[in-house]
C-alpha cells in the first residue's frame, strides 16, 4: 500500500518521504545509523592539528600557509589519502620518489579544493587535471628528530626530487601575536585558508597534538551525517537539515545536531549521503557542547573504503 501511495506523488517527495521514515526509524532504535567513520583500519598515522589558542608561546613554533586540498602520505611506495585509501595518480607524478615517508597536501592552488578533491577521487587519474596538482609537502614522519631539523632534511629530499610539483612548504618563524595576525590576513586576502603553527621541538606523532596547531579566521571541524531531515516552506520537497553526529569524545558518544544553514539550492536538491563526513564552520560552542551557528561548507575530503570515484 506504501509503494502505491508513493507512486501518486512527485519522485522528489516521495524520496524525503522514505527519508523521513528512515530517521524516524533511527530515532526510535528499529533501524542502527552507520558505524562511526572516523577510524578506518587503514589509515595512516598522521600528526593531526588542533585549534589556535591565545597564549601560546609563538616563538616556540614555525608558521606556514594551510593548504587547501587533499591530504596526501606518501609511505615510500604508494600515495594514500588521510582515510587510507589509495591515491590514482599517474605513474609520472610519483616517478623518482624516494622509499622515504612524506606528509604532504595534494594541492591545486588557492580556492581550488573542489578541483583537488575530484581530481584526487579519480579512480582513472585525468592527467591533464594531475598537471595542475602539486604535492605540498610539509613534513617527514619517518625522520626522526625534532621539527627544527626535519625541516632541512625535507628541503634537502624536495631537491634532491626535483620535480616542479613536489614543494616543501615554506617555514617562517613569528615574533608575537601581531606578526601571526598580520601574516593570517595577508593569507586570506591572497585567497589561502589559514595559517599552521609547528612546534620546532616536536616529534612526528601519529595523533592529535598541540604541536600542531591551525589558525583560522573561523572555526571549522568535521560530522558525520546520519540522516536527511526533510524542509518545510520555501524549502519543501527537498533537504531541511541534515542530521549529524561529531566524533566521541573523552569515551562519550558524538553528539548528534543539526546542520540546517550553509547549503546551495543544488545541494539540498542532492544532499550529502547518509555516512558521509562533511566539514562546517561554526563560532564557539552552547554550554551542552553543541556547535554555535554551524554553517555546512563542503563534504569532507576523506573517502571511505572501497567508495566509487
Amino acid at each position: 500500500m506504501a509503494i502505491q501511495i508513493l507512486t501518486h506523488i512527485p519522485a522528489r517527495k516521495a524520496l524525503f518521504r522514505l527519508r523521513t521514515l528512515h530517521l524516524l526509524m533511527i530515532f526510535a532504535g528499529l533501524l542502527a545509523p552507520a558505524p562511526p567513520l572516523w577510524a578506518a583500519p587503514d589509515a595512516p598515522p598522521l600528526m593531526l592539528a588542533k585549534v589556535y589558542r591565545p597564549g601560546i608561546s609563538l616563538p616556540d613554533y614555525w608558521a606556514s600557509e594551510k593548504y587547501d586540498g587533499v591530504r596526501g602520505y606518501w609511505d615510500g611506495e604508494k600515495l594514500l589519502t588521510r582515510g587510507g585509501e589509495r591515491v590514482a595518480a599517474p605513474a609520472w607524478f610519483t616517478a623518482g620518489w624516494p622509499k622515504v615517508p612524506m606528509d604532504g597536501e595534494l594541492w591545486a592552488g588557492r580556492g581550488q579544493f573542489a578541483k583537488a578533491l575530484s581530481t584526487v577521487r579519480q579512480q582513472t587519474p585525468d592527467d591533464a587535471a594531475w598537471r595542475t596538482m602539486r604535492f605540498m609537502v610539509f613534513d617527514l614522519p619517518a625522520q626522526g628528530g625534532p621539527f627544527n631539523e626535519r625541516i632541512p632534511a625535507l628541503n634537502g629530499l624536495v631537491s634532491q626530487i626535483d620535480q616542479r610539483w613536489v614543494q616543501g612548504v615554506t617555514q617562517v618563524k613569528l615574533a608575537n601575536q601581531q606578526a601571526l595576525q598580520s601574516l593570517l590576513v595577508k593569507t586570506v586576502n591572497l585567497g589561502g585558508e589559514g595559517l599552521m603553527l609547528h612546534r620546532g621541538a616536536s616529534l612526528y606523532k601519529g595523533q592529535r597534538t598541540d604541536d600542531l596547531l591551525k589558525v583560522k579566521t573561523h572555526e571549522d571541524t568535521e560530522a558525520r551525517v546520519i540522516a536527511h531531515i526533510p524542509g518545510q516552506g520555501k524549502y519543501a520537497g527537498t533537504l531541511g537539515a541534515l542530521l549529524v553526529e561529531l566524533p566521541e569524545a573523552d569515551g562519550k558518544p558524538g553528539q548528534r545536531f543539526k546542520l540546517g544553514s550553509g547549503f546551495s539550492d543544488a545541494q539540498r536538491q542532492n544532499p550529502p549521503a547518509p555516512g558521509s563526513v562533511v566539514t562546517f564552520r561554526y563560532r564557539g560552542l552552547n554550554d551542552s557542547g553543541i556547535p554555535r551557528f554551524a554553517s555546512f561548507m563542503r563534504v569532507h575530503e576523506n573517502m571511505p573504503k572501497h567508495a566509487g570515484s
